[in-house]
This record gives C-alpha cells, sequence and structure tokens, in this order.
C-alpha cells in the first residue's frame, strides 16, 4: 500500500487536517525535480506558465533551501496540534484520578435508598454491568440520555461529570423491597469475613453504576491517549517517507539530519513526549484495574486493549470505505491509479442503452452486451434445431463452438464466465462421444469433461503464477530492473531499447499483465522531467507495450495463449526448443519495432528542434539481496531448469505439470507467499494465493474443454473434406503464410487468449493433413502469432494499459492515431518474423 493511502487508513478522521500534508509535499519535490533538469534543458512550465528557474542539479542546497521550510511549517502545524492534545488528555486524566480519590474517600457503600426509575426488565440488566463487552460499552456510552439505562449523571461547575446521587424514595415496590432484604443480607455476610466493601467491589446498584460510569470515562479517555501516541507515529513515518523520496528524486543527503537534528528535537517525537503518553497510559491501566478489574492489571490491559483494538477497526472500516468510494467515483484514492498508472478503475461508467422498452414492470434498457447476448443465445437455438454437419454430438458441439466465439469476441458477460459455460452446455447436450462413436451419457460425460478441464497444462500455469507472485513481492523485479535500466545512460535511443528490453524479459517470467504496469511506474519520473510536446513520451509508452506483448511469446508461462498451444501440441514442446525459438524471434521483433518507433517519432530530437534532449538516469536500487531474495532466485532457476530438460526426466516427473508444485510448496510452505488463515485475518493481512489471476485459469480450462470437445465429438471429423480442400496443392510455407494472416487479424480484434482457444485446435487438423505431420509446428506458430495482435488500444492488456496513461494536466499521451500508425506496423512486422525466422528456427531443431 502507497503510504499516501496508508496515512489515510491509519489516520484519526477528526484529525485529519492535522496530519502531514504528504501529497502536497510530494508534488512540491517533482516541481524541484523539474527545476534541477531545467539547468540543462529549460521548458516552458506548464503550471506557471513562465521559464522555470535554473538550479544545479550538483548543488542540493538550493532545493534544500527551497523545501526545508516546507518541512518546518508542517513540524510546526503538528507541534502546536499535539501540545493542545496533550494538555487536554493529561487535565482530564487529572480530573478523573481526582474523583477516584474522591470517591475513596466517601463514605461507604450502602444500597438502601439509591434507586432508579426502571422497569422490571431493567433490573434484570443489571448483573451483566460488570461484564460488558468493550463493543457494548461504548454503544451504550455514546447513546443519547434517554437511552438504554442511564445513572443519574450531570455536569459540575469544574466540568467534570458527576456521580450517580442517592435519594431517598417515599414508597418502594415489593421487587426494590426484596433486593434491599438480598443487599443487607450480603453486606452481613461481608461484614463478619472480616473484609469490608468498597465502592470497587460492591454488587450494589449504586457501585455497579459508579464502576460503569469510571469504565466508560477511562476507556475513552484510553482511545484518545493511544490515538494521540498513533498520531506521533504516523506523522514521524511520514517525515521519515518524504525526506527519503526527496534524497531520491533530487539527489540529496537531507533524510538523516533534518529527522535527528529538527524532528527528533521538537515535541511530540522527543523522548520526553513519549514518556508522557506511556505514562499516561500505564496510569490509566492502573485507574482500569482498581475501578474495573478489581486490581488486575492483566485483565484491564487486555481489556483496554481490545477496545482500543475494536475502535481502531471500526474507524478504519468507515475509513476505508469512503476511500473505496472515492476512488470508484474517481476523485483519488486507493486503486484510482496512483499506485499503478493505467490501472483499470474499480467502477465504470454505466453503459448507454441502444434502445429502451416498456414493459407491465418497467422500462428495459437495451444495452450493447444484452444485445450481444440476445443474438449469441437466438443464433445457439437456431443452430440446435438445423443440422449444419452430419451427426447429432457434431452439430450439437458446432453451436456451442459458434455461441462461445460470439460470447467471447463481444463480452456480453466476462469471458472466465462463458468459458465454465462450455462444460456446463457439452455435459448437458452430450456433446461428448465413447471410443465406439456412441454418445457418453451426462455422469460420464462430466467426469470426462472435468478430467480434461484441470490438466498438467493449468498446473502449469498455476506455477507460473506463483513463481511471478514471489519474484514481485521480494522485489527482485524492481531490483534487477532499476540496476539494468541504471546502465542505459541518458541517450533518448538507448534508454528506449533498454525499457523495451526490459518490458520483454519482464513479461517472460511476471506475465504481460504486471511486466508493463511495473516499467510504467519506473518511467514517471522521466516523464516528469520531459519538456512539454516532446515526442519522446508517447514513444516510450507505446514501446513498453509493444515489448510486452512480444514478451508474452518468450517463455511458455508468460501468457496462457502459450500454455493453450502446448495442450494443443502431442508430444508436448519442452521448455529449451521453445526458448532456442521464441528468445531470438523476439529479440529480432524488438530490434526491428524499435527501428520503427525512431523513424517515426524522432523521439531524441527536442520539441523547438535545436540539439537533442538527455533523459533522466534511473538510479539503480542501493539493496543488496537478502536471503529470501536468494532463495526464491535459486527455486525459479531450478524449476525452470527441470522444465527445459523434462523430456529427459519424464520417467520421474511425467509431466511439466508436476514440476510446477515444487515453487509452490517452496515458496507457500516458507513463508514467501502466504495463505492468510479464516481464523486469523485481519485488515493487515494480504492473501498472495488468492491475487492470483485464477479468472485467467477458469478461462484456461474453458478452452481445454472446448477444445476436447471438439475433438471427441466428432467436429473435427467432419470438418476434414474442408481443411483437406484448403490445403490441398499448397506447400507448407505457403499454408504458414495464410495462417499467420488469418492468426493475426483475430488476435488483433479479440483476446489473445480467446484467439488461442478458438484457432490451436483448427490449426492442429490442418498441420494433421500435411506431409510429415506439421501439427506441432502449425500450433507453435499459431500461440507465437497470438501475441503479436497489438495493431489496436483493446489488443491485449498492455496496449490497454498504454493508451490510459495520462500527462501532469490530464491529457493522453497515446491516441488511436498512435496505434494504427506504430501498432499496426509492428505487428505485422512481429508477425513476419515468426513466419521466417521462427519457422526456419523450428525446422532446425526438429519441430
Amino acid at each position: 500500500m502507497k503510504f499516501s493511502s496508508s496515512l489515510k487508513f491509519n489516520a484519526v478522521a477528526e484529525w485529519w487536517d492535522e496530519y502531514i500534508a504528504y501529497d502536497s509535499l510530494k508534488k512540491a519535490i517533482y516541481q524541484l525535480e523539474k527545476q534541477q533538469t531545467g539547468v540543462d534543458h529549460p521548458y516552458t512550465d506548464l503550471e506557471s506558465n513562465e521559464r522555470t528557474s535554473l538550479i544545479d542539479r550538483a548543488d542540493s542546497s538550493a532545493t534544500d533551501a527551497l523545501f526545508i521550510p516546507l518541512l518546518d511549517h508542517e513540524l510546526k502545524k503538528i507541534m502546536l496540534f499535539y501540545e493542545a492534545k496533550e494538555a487536554e488528555v493529561l487535565k482530564e486524566l487529572a480530573g478523573l484520578e481526582e474523583l477516584v480519590r474522591e470517591q475513596d474517600e466517601s463514605e461507604p457503600v450502602a444500597d438502601e435508598h439509591y434507586m432508579h426509575d426502571i422497569d422490571e426488565d431493567d433490573e434484570d440488566d443489571d448483573d451483566d454491568d460488570d461484564d460488558e463487552s468493550p463493543v457494548r460499552s461504548r454503544t451504550r456510552a455514546q447513546s443519547p440520555p434517554g437511552i438504554g439505562r442511564q445513572p443519574s449523571v450531570g455536569t459540575s461547575s469544574r466540568g467534570k461529570y458527576m456521580l450517580p446521587q442517592r435519594c431517598s424514595t417515599p414508597s418502594m415496590s415489593p421487587v426494590g423491597r426484596a433486593r434491599r432484604l438480598v443487599t443487607k443480607l450480603k453486606d452481613s455476610i461481608t461484614s463478619t469475613t472480616g473484609f469490608p466493601e468498597s465502592v470497587w467491589t460492591s454488587r450494589s446498584n449504586y457501585a455497579m453504576d459508579v464502576r460503569l460510569l469510571f469504565k466508560r470515562r477511562i476507556t475513552t479517555l484510553y482511545v484518545s491517549v493511544t490515538s494521540l501516541k498513533s498520531y506521533v507515529e504516523v506523522n514521524y513515518s511520514g517525515f521519515r517517507k518524504i525526506l527519503k523520496k526527496y534524497d531520491k528524486v533530487t539527489e540529496s543527503e537531507l533524510k538523516d539530519q533534518y529527522l535527528r537534528e529538527v524532528v527528533e528535537q521538537t515535541p511530540p517525537f522527543t523522548q520526553q513526549s513519549k514518556d508522557t503518553l506511556n505514562d499516561a497510559i500505564t496510569r490509566l491501566v492502573n485507574l482500569y484495574a482498581k475501578c474495573v478489574t478489581q486490581g488486575d492489571l492483566r485483565a484491564a490491559q487486555r481489556q483496554l486493549r481490545l477496545y482500543q483494538r475494536e475502535h481502531v477497526a471500526w474507524e478504519r472500516d468507515t475509513v476505508w470505505k469512503q476511500m473505496i468510494g472515492r476512488a470508484r467515483r474517481g476523485r483519488g484514492g486507493i486503486d484510482s491509479g496512483d499506485e499503478f498508472p493505467g490501472a483499470p478503475v474499480l467502477e465504470h461508467e454505466p453503459e448507454k442503452g441502444l434502445l429502451s422498452l416498456p414493459t407491465p414492470v418497467g422500462r428495459i434498457k437495451i444495452t450493447k452486451k444484452i444485445l450481444s447476448l440476445l443474438i449469441a443465445v437466438a443464433v445457439f437455438i437456431t443452430l440446435l434445431d438445423v443440422r449444419t454437419v452430419e451427426g447429432v454430438p457434431a452439430n450439437r458441439c458446432f453451436a456451442i463452438l459458434i455461441f462461445a466465439t460470439i460470447m467471447w469476441a463481444t463480452e456480453a458477460i466476462p469471458l472466465f464466465v462463458t468459458s465454465i459455460l462450455v462444460p456446463l452446455l457439452m455435459a448437458c447436450l452430450r456433446v461428448i462421444r465413447s471410443p465406439d462413436g456412441d454418445m457418453l451419457p451426462v455422469p460420464e460425460a462430466t467426469k470426462y469433461i472435468f478430467s480434461v478441464m484441470f490438466s498438467p497444462t493449468i498446473m502449469l500455469l498455476i506455477g507460473g503464477f506463483t513463481i511471478a507472485s514471489a519474484i514481485s513481492k521480494t522485489s527482485i523485479d524492481r531490483l534487477l530492473i532499476t540496476r539494468v535500466l541504471s546502465l542505459a545512460g541518458t541517450k533518448p535511443n538507448i534508454v528506449l531499447l533498454a525499457f523495451m528490453g526490459v518490458s520483454c524479459f519482464a513479461s517472460m517470467w511476471i506475465s504481460n499483465v504486471a511486466a508493463p504496469t511495473l516499467c510504467f511506474t519506473l518511467i514517471r519520473p522521466i516523464l516528469r522531467t520531459l519538456p512539454p510536446r516532446s515526442t519522446f513520451a508517447p514513444c516510450l509508452i507505446l514501446a513498453i507495450a509493444l515489448a510486452a506483448n512480444i514478451g508474452g511469446q518468450s517463455s511458455p508461462i508468460s501468457s496462457p495463449q502459450n500454455l493453450i498451444a502446448l495442450d494443443n501440441m502431442d508430444p508436448k514442446l519442452d521448455w529449451a526448443r521453445w526458448f532456442a525459438v521464441a528468445i531470438p524471434v523476439s529479440a529480432i521483433s524488438i530490434l526491428l519495432i524499435w527501428l520503427l518507433l525512431i523513424v517515426s517519432y524522432r523521439p531524441a530530437r527536442s520539441p523547438d528542434g535545436e540539439g537533442d534532449i538527455e533523459i533522466k538516469p534511473i538510479k539503480a536500487a542501493k539493496d543488496s539481496f537478502t536471503v529470501k531474495q536468494y532463495w526464491v532466485v535459486f527455486v525459479c532457476l531450478v524449476t525452470i531448469g527441470l522444465w527445459c530438460i523434462e523430456h529427459e526426466l519424464e520417467w520421474l516427473v511425467g509431466d511439466m505439470g508436476i514440476v510446477a508444485i515444487i515453487p509452490i510448496v517452496a515458496f507457500f510452505a516458507t513463508g514467501v507467499l502466504k495463505k492468510a488463515s479464516s481464523l486469523r485475518c485481519s485488515q493487515e493481512s494480504f492473501d498472495d494465493f488468492e491475487q492470483f489471476l485464477w479468472t485467467v485459469v477458469f478461462l484456461a480450462m474453458g478452452g481445454i474443454a472446448l477444445g476436447k470437445g471438439v475433438t471427441s465429438s466428432g467436429l473435427l471429423e467432419n470438418m476434414d473434406d474442408v481443411i483437406r480442400k484448403l490445403v490441398e496443392g499448397l506447400s507448407l510455407y505457403s499454408v504458414v503464410i495464410v495462417l499467420s494472416i488469418v492468426v493475426l487479424v483475430v488476435s488483433t480484434f479479440i483476446s489473445h487468449t480467446i484467439a488461442s482457444v478458438l484457432l490451436c485446435p483448427i490449426a492442429k487438423e490442418v498441420g494433421s493433413h500435411l506431409p510429415g505431420d506439421q501439427s506441432n509446428l502449425l500450433v507453435f506458430i499459431t500461440g507465437l502469432i497470438c501475441s503479436t495482435g497489438m495493431g489496436m488500444p483493446v489488443s491485449g492488456f498492455p496496449n490497454q494499459t498504454a493508451a490510459t496513461q495520462e500527462d501532469e494536466v490530464g491529457q493522453l499521451y497515446l491516441s488511436n492515431i498512435d496505434f494504427l500508425k506504430n501498432g499496426v506496423p509492428a505487428s505485422i512486422i512481429a508477425a513476419l518474423v515468426v513466419a521466417t525466422i521462427g519457422f526456419l528456427l523450428m525446422k532446425l531443431v526438429g519441430i
């Protein structure tokens, strides 16, 4: 969680304006960063509409002189607020202690004349007061007068709460007389034992009301003191975090000096202030033990901490809901894009209706998605009734295939939901056949479908998620990437190539979903310091997205389409041969696309045409590798090595899916990744297992089930004549070219994963009719080209993320023209590299 969000999450809502203005200080840092860069390339500041001041980046004292007054202002604000609150709570604590002393010095407890105007039901509740939980106590304490059982409490001239007063009552109900008799008997028994009873130990009505009153006051004051202590800790973390960011951005060394010489010498951050708060907490615990728990300090500490935790949980839940609400309304906060620029927002604008139809129950709005769903259902029902292909199972499977294709293409419902519908329809419509050609009964068909859905390929996918999560959580990706990028220097073209290489490589291991998001986070310091209207910004953003798409073809676990392709291969391709083809193809594609972008954007040229721009260098992370990080690297290398030589170890492991279990066990068993227990879950807990892309898993499972259904139903057998006519007289390479064009067009307009689900079985069948059975080769080419469909803003997640990137004034860096002008040629280049160099390499490695 970002600190700005953590600050909101941990802050006391009523004190929000008194906390450190972290976001404002961060904006000031970025302005100083611009001024530093202005020495080499002065430019017009869009916000002030004037030239930036020139500050020598080597002279950090100039920026320090501008930033320190801002810190001093925040420090003074925090100090004044703390001193006022500290005086307030200490005064209230002293008054509370005086009340306890007055109560100790008052006359012995007598209950005869202390009566409440309550009914019999309220009297039954009196016995539970001492066992009242903090939540119930807080609820009753916050109730307005007249609600619930309230003792007679007022306010004295000194501002203190008055204790419940004894009063004489002219008459007494039978229940009251009985209670007085029981009290007298109890008091007589107590007096004979030799232990005089006080208000803190008596069970009388008056004593219990007194204890309840003190309990409420002590717990409320305890929360105030602990909240003040938390206020100090959060603000100290704020100063430490903002100074760390300042040093990192401006290359200064202000943090340690300012914390040591200024912050830690100012209340509330002095040791004396901390001791004062700790002493107040100790006094409150002692008071609570005296007034409530009959001297038991451990019980007092436990109950007060429980009350504090429940209060904090209540406050945090309220603040968290407010922050989520703000994010959903596009007003910033958690998940609004601050942490991950370009990440999808939590809630989209409602879809506009195409038309509105009046019905007896009201008007129904027909949207594009509803219309697509109606069309898909209508086509599905029609195809079920019309004999399209020979054989009932094949005809029904064809209807399911067309229905799923329309649903996936239009996204009328979430993609993974359509995938889950596939096995349901295949089982209920009896699409699956036995080896003899007979339709299997529904129970047997269900068992078969589920047995093929969770295949070793799915286990390989989950293993890939585990590796990606471990690398990301231990910050290995950021550590390695920043070190590589720090070597790129300041030349725009070299920096552009470095980012493309990093984006491609990262996509191989942490998926082409997370890799571009990470890279877009790393380039923000560069984008902030670029001159206005510089072409380097859109060029860099588009380059990262295109490289991430290319990285999706580089390893078997980098994207679901690769795993779909592997599942359609027989025998399955080992990792060594995949790398032998995919890595050279990806490297050549990256270089060619880099040249294309340089020619198209000329990113090194300054906006005014005078010379070249200079890029702010990326600083390498200074942290050294920890034992946990070495462990993650070791497990990942061992797992990848076993995947590469799996064919030689097939007698031992059987399949690559078994090898995928190694990182799952190694990381979750050693605590690198965590699965939060339902019995211990808290708002701070983070469940790594739940963060896996399970929708992608279900999407792949549905795709595998559909592929097996198309084969088992006999649909592919019915397509033999059509496929044979298509490939008759064509050479292998001619088929490769035609297939490449079809795959590229389809994957440009629909999901890459869905394209592989639909096209890999067809490629497999086409290859089986070619001399020498070229199924694996055509499936491999199909899987690689699915990742090259990147000509549109909606073509894959990297493009979608790049299309949402905005500058400081809220304008998008990229337009549809950028994708059409550069994305379409890049797609064609990458597809041609696969169809030419990739084809030759596949032949060389024996595919």
